[in-house]
Order: C-alpha cells, then structure tokens, then sequence
C-alpha cells in the first residue's frame, strides 16, 4: 500500500526542525533507502570511471598518445549522450514507472560493468560506455523526481542538500577505494586468474556490485503512484534551439557575456586535464594508484571550494570573485603540469578544485541573479550543454596537441635541467589560457571599481564571519514577519494580502513599515529618500539615519505590537540596512549589522520573507510610480548587488528564512506565503483590536 507525501506531515518527525538531517533519515524511512542507493549508485558512478580510464591505459599501455586518445573517448563517450540526447531522455523517462526504471538501469548497468573486464577489449569498453550512459539518462530523473515524493515540502531542501552529498561526497571516497583496489588487484591476481586482465578489474567489479545492491534496495521502495497528466507542447526542446534561444540572450548583456565565456573557458581548461590527466600521471610514474590521488585530490578541492569558498569571502563581490577564482584556477593548473613529484602535485590539484569550485559556484549563482526569469531555464539549458560540447571539443584535440608538442627539455643553466611531456606542456597552455581568461573577465564585471582588490579581499576575510552571527533572541510574545526584497518586489501588496487574510483567522495584524512606521521614522523618511538638490547624504550618515528610524520604529511599534500577542509585518527592517548600505554602499556589513542590533536591541524576526526579483523586472515596475525615490534612482548594477545580498543572507540561515519568486502574480506569491506560515503561527491572542 502506498501512501501519499501529504500524508507526511502527521509523521512523528512532523515536529523535528525541517533541516534536521538525523531526523528527516530516522522518520521517513523509504527516503533513507533512496538515499542510501543514490549513495551506492553515486559511488559506483565515480568508481566506475576511474576503472573505465585504468582499463583504457592498461590496454593501449606504451603507446602514450593512444592512450591519451582512448582515455579521452571514454570521456566523449560518457558527455556525449547527455549533451545531445539528455533532453528527450528527461521527456521519455517521465512516461515510464520510476521505480521499474530505476531498477532496470541499475541492473543493466550490473552487467554492463562486469562485462568490461570479462571482454577485455577496447572496443567494448567504448561501446559499454556508451550503453551505461544510456541507461543513466533514464535512471536520472527517475531519481530526481522521486525524492519530493518522499518527503513532505518543508523537508524537501534539506533532501535535496543531502542527495547532493551522496552524489559528490563519494567521489573522494571512489578514489580512495580505487587506490586500495588496484594496490589490491597486485597481490590477488596471482590467486585469482580473472584479474590478471588489468590493474583495475578488481575495482569495475566491486562498481558492478554497488548497482546490484543499489537495484534491490529500490525495489523493496514504496513509491506514491504519480498523476499522468498530458503533455503540452511535445518533447523539450532540441540541443540546437537550446544553443540558438540561450545564446540569443547572452549575447545581449556585456555581464553575461563575460561570464559565460569565461565558465566555457574554465571547462574547456577541465576538458583538457580530463582528455591528458592520465597520461599526465604515467609521465610521473605513478600509475592507477597515482591517478586515484589525483582524482581524489581535485574532487576534494572542488567540495572545499563550492562549500566553504563563499563563507570565506562572506562579503566579497561575487563577480569579482568570479574572475579572480577563475585566474587562480588557471595559475594552479600551470603549476600542476610543472611540478614533476606526484606529491607536491595533488597538493596543486586540491587547490585547482578548490579555485574551480569557487569559480563554479559563484557563476551559477550570478546566473541565477543576473537572468530573467521568462529565459533562465533555457539560458541554464544552453550553458549546461554547450559546456559539455566544449569539454567533448577540447578532449578530442588535446591528444594531438600534446602529440605535436612532444617531450621537450629545458636547461636554465648547465648544471640543472628539465623535461617535460606533451601532456604537461599542453597542460600549462591550457593554464595561461584560463588565466587571461579569468583576467577579462575580471575586468569586465568588476562591480568595485577604484576599490583595490588586496584591500576588498582583506576586508572581506576579515568579516568573514560577521554577517552569519545571530541577533539575540527576543523574549516577548506573538509573532514577528519581516518582508524583504529589491524596490518593485510587491513587498506592500504582500503585507495588505497577508494582513486580511491573518484578521480571517482572528489575529490582530500590526502592519508598519520602514523608514516612516512611527511620526519620527515619517520625517526621517523624508531625508532619506527624497531627492534633494545638493544634499546627498553620505553612506554612513545614511545608515545611521536608517539605523535611528528602526530604534524608534521597534520601540513604538513592534516590541508593543508583539507583547500583545499580534502578528506584526514589517515592510523592510535590518537585513535592508545589510543589503543597501552594507552591499549597495559598500559599507562593512559587520558594522552596518552591529549598529542594527545596537538600534533594536537584539529584537529577530520569527521569518523573514524575500520577495526575489531580478533588477531589470523590478525596473519595469517601478516605471509606472510617479517618481524613484533617491535610492530607487541607484544603478541597476547596485539593485544587483541588493538582490545578491538579500539571497546570501537568507542562504546562511535557511530555517529562518522564506525566499520567494515574486516575479509571478500576486496571488500565486501570496498562496505560498500562507502555506509556509500556517503552522508556525500561534494561537490568536484576544485583544481589544480583534474583538471590536
């Protein structure tokens, strides 16, 4: 018997925080099974690669620009079907029974993966290739839509945050497990004739039965039956009008030009240590067991970057972060391919991933600030298969180019000299490349200029920490809504909508709003916003100014609006001083949150709200007011900056936060916001203003 997600939220763990991973995994255990054969599959994925590019060295071994050659069609070979199929893959895996599909796959890829080594030729390893990536278009989205159906919706992101630690959390783990196989396979082929075959056997067996477990633990999953609804519009679309329609709207902004560019940089620098990584660590001597390390070593630098990278330049520019990790990352690459000790070596590989990372993670996000929401999916599409086009490009011309650079010796002086191969050489053009790439890039989107980078970046490192710590929490009754998001986000109309819809269920609303909730904070307004000829106010003063409405603002209205036990809605409060002074005015954001917790004395929203906007939208709305208030008037490049804040804020403490898409309608924004606020409200207090 199946049973639905809504049914969920009566679960014991109903209680439980919604990003406590312990009990999401304790209480919802068909989504531990889920997880525990994503985990198995993931690590099967990445070990299988590594056996995958082992067993293409060992069978084209003395022959280095074959196996550069082979090593790099395995890659093609596992790009190549998602690139060019995966969107009718997605289409016809939606009409298909997941838990069947899912089965199916891991089974076929079971038998896939044992035949490698039991063939034990180059052809068939191409051809399986091909085959299990085949299958995993189809297992994919099986996969990816059926975790929501696991779950109830409030623990749906801690869901998705730990899938995605099952997914490339294991890679490192791959790598170790693939050194100790191969270092294993040494001892046991003289006991065991089957793996004679190569040094990596014993691993692509071992990957082999990751998938069989993987495939009876999702066969004991209780899936809820999905509705079939008819599709609309036939198939999605095709790779080429994905190219034509993202590239359409790229090519229409200098920012996105440079970003876009420079990410297909970076992966056409990926291509090229993918395609000649191999031979790269056969020019050491170092073997499978090196090239694990090395795997190994760039996977946990990459994590290192995407997870920690964006804590430790909290208030960074995320475009100027961009362009430095990318020069950083080129730089890295350069010094990989010239240090000749695979030590020192993996060392400069951890930093590669960990610039990569970086670089990745600061990109996507931008992408996701700077694109309109009408094109964002098809611009997300175009970059995410034309990056699989380059790196499939670049793989197979990278072979003949380090081919025709050959192993070339240097000699600085007559006592001391070098020599390198053709994989290394290649290896460090592909560096510089990406180093002047990640130069104009740089420059192109530097949002600071005349700031001096090493002082941007010691202050950042310096309030790397700052903006993450927590007011104190309040002490008084009722329930606290702060609404939050770039001028134009529909904030006001929210706070109207909410405020009926709470009165209904018999609370007393207290909607205020700042600057101008109380009789000071109105003619505080007025200096703030209103444009006045030849009275520009500076940052500081104007934070200060913010800083005195919202003491006045809390002290008349909220804190006595709360110990009655209303719901009062605020129209901005601190996180706006964070994100207009603070980013907007380049102002320290540990100061600008320090004086705001001086002004209100600790007091913290129960949720706050963000009504997520892109710049260019928010624009069009307000063309149609009378006239832009002074900060309303700013560049579109400062409500960019206002926008980013606003989501890093809310990315740093999820539990308190609700951000929403408020480029729909009203309506829609408003549904959410009553769904996500019923069960965290109190009981109605009776009151003299809801009883009257």
């Amino acid at each position: 018997m199946t049973r639905p997600a809504a049914a969920s939220a009566t679960s014991p763990g109903s209680a439980a925080p919604d990003h406590d991973v312990r009990a999401l995994l304790r209480d919802y255990p068909d989504f531990r099974r889920m997880w525990l054969s994503l985990m198995l599959s993931s690590f099967g994925d990445w070990l299988g690669m590594l056996a995958k590019l082992g067993t293409a060295a060992s069978l084209t071994v003395g022959d280095a620009t074959q196996t550069s050659v082979a090593v790099s069609t395995v890659f093609i070979l596992q790009l190549a079907p998602a690139a060019l199929l995966g969107p009718l893959a997605g289409a016809l895996a939606d009409r298909l029974d997941r838990r069947l599909t899912m089965v199916v796959g891991d089974v076929l890829r079971f038998a896939l993966f044992a035949s490698i080594p039991l063939v034990g030729n180059l052809t068939w390893l191409f051809a399986a290739t091909l085959l299990i990536e085949l299958v995993t278009l189809f297992w994919g989205p099986a996969k990816d839509a059926t975790v929501p159906n696991l779950v109830p919706r409030n623990r749906l992101e801690v869901a998705n945050q730990i899938s995605l630690v099952a997914t490339y959390g294991s890679a490192p783990v791959a790598g170790l497990a693939f050194i100790l196989l191969t270092l294993l396979t040494g001892i046991l082929d003289n006991v065991l004739p089957f793996l004679a075959g190569g040094q990596s056997s014993l691993a692509m067996y071992v990957n082999a039965l990751t998938f069989l477990v993987a495939a009876a633990v999702i066969w004991r999953l209780d899936i809820p039956p999905r509705e079939v609804r008819p599709r609309e519009g036939g198939l999605a679309p095709t790779l080429g009008r994905d190219i034509v329609e993202g590239w359409r709207f790229v090519g229409t902004s200098p920012l996105l030009r440079g970003l876009v560019l420079g990410m297909l940089t970076a992966f056409a620098a990926g291509g090229v240590v993918l395609g000649l990584g191999r031979a790269f660590v056969t020019s050491l001597g170092a073997g499978d067991p090196g090239y694990g390390v090395v795997v190994m070593a760039v996977f946990a630098g990459v994590a290192l970057g995407v997870w920690q990278g964006p804590r430790w330049l909290a208030g960074f520019s995320r475009r100027r972060t961009f362009g430095l990790a990318l020069s950083l990352a080129g730089v890295s690459l350069v010094l990989v391919a010239l240090v000749d000790q695979i030590v020192v070596s993996a060392l400069c590989v951890v930093a590669l991933g960990l610039f990569t990372g970086l670089a990745y993670v600061s990109a996507y996000t931008l992408l996701g600030l700077e694109v309109d929401d009408d094109v964002r999916g098809r611009t997300f599409s175009f970059v995410g298969s034309s990056t699989r086009v380059v790196i499939i490009l670049v793989m197979l011309v990278a072979p003949w180019v380090a081919n025709a650079l050959g192993e070339r010796t240097f000699a600085p002086s007559a006592h001391w000299s070098v020599t390198y191969a053709g994989s290394a050489l290649a290896m460090v053009l592909a560096g510089v490349v990406t180093t002047v790439a990640g130069v104009v890039a740089f420059r192109q989107m530097d949002d600071r200029r005349g700031t001096s980078l090493r002082a941007d970046l010691a202050q950042a490192w310096r309030r790397r920490g700052e903006v993450a710590e927590e007011p104190a929490v309040r002490g008084t009754g009722g329930f606290f809504v702060a609404l939050e998001g770039g001028d134009g986000s529909g904030k006001t109309t929210q706070a109207t909508l909410l405020a009926a819809w709470l009165e209904g269920l018999g609370h007393e609303a207290v909607v205020t709003r700042e600057p101008g909730g109380t009789t000071t904070g109105r003619q505080l307004r007025a200096v703030l916003l209103e444009h006045r000829d030849g009275a520009a106010l500076s940052p500081r003063a104007e934070a200060l100014l913010f800083a005195a409405d919202r003491a006045q603002h809390v002290a008349e209205v909220v804190r006595p609006g709360l110990q009655r036990g209303a719901v009062v809605l605020t129209d901005r409060y601190v996180d706006s001083s964070l994100a207009y002074q603070g980013a907007g005015r380049d102002l320290p954001a540990g100061e600008v949150e320090r004086l705001s917790r001086w002004a209100t004395e600790g007091l913290l929203p129960d949720l706050t709200v963000v009504l997520d906007v892109d710049p260019v939208t928010a624009a069009r709305r307000r063309s149609g007011r009378a006239a832009d208030d002074r900060v309303e008037a700013e560049s579109q490049a400062f409500h960019a900056r206002v926008r980013e804040q606003f989501l890093l804020l809310a990315a740093r403490a999820p539990q308190r936060y609700l951000v929403l898409d408020a480029t729909t309608t009203a309506e829609v924004v408003q549904a959410k916001l009553r769904e996500h606020l019923a069960p965290l409200l109190p009981a109605p207090v009776k009151t003299e203003a809801t009883t009257r």
